[in-house]
């Protein structure tokens, strides 16, 4: 692989931990090219940019996907990753609230439905920001 590969497999660990991993794994079965250009972009190239810390990727990421409002398998993704760098669930809320000025309210509804299955599911997150939330 390449080293935009490597880098984005890192940012991706960081982020998501194993599940991130096993998600690229198995896209990688069937589209190993896109799997290859989504770690290498979105991960190795963009997660990695200077400017804002990760807990502000994490926002800009889960807003945009809450947003379109058709990307539940990919925000909780993101969610759970928002929350492994800091974010509460409190302003996860919040951020959905102000989506639905934006985007409309079915758009957060749907968000508010992935986020209540992970509020349910995992213990909270919040507190153990990761080591490469600065800017």
């Amino acid at each position: 692989m390449t080293a935009r590969f490597d880098q984005g497999m890192r940012r991706l660990t960081e982020l998501n931990g194993p599940a991130g991993e096993q998600v690229i794994q198995q896209l990688g079965q069937f589209a190993p090219d896109f799997a290859r250009h989504l770690v290498e972009f979105i991960f190795g190239d963009i997660y990695t940019r200077p400017g804002l810390d990760l807990k502000t990727r994490q926002i800009v990421t889960i807003s945009a996907l809450a947003a379109l409002g058709t990307a539940q398998p990919q925000l909780e993704i993101h969610l759970r990753g928002a929350l492994r760098t800091g974010l509460t669930r409190e302003e996860i809320i919040e951020i959905f609230t102000q989506i639905a000025a934006y985007a409309g309210f079915p758009a957060a509804l749907n968000a508010l439905a992935v986020a209540r299955r992970i509020f349910e599911a995992d213990p909270p997150a919040e507190g153990r920001a990761l080591q490469g939330n600065q800017r």
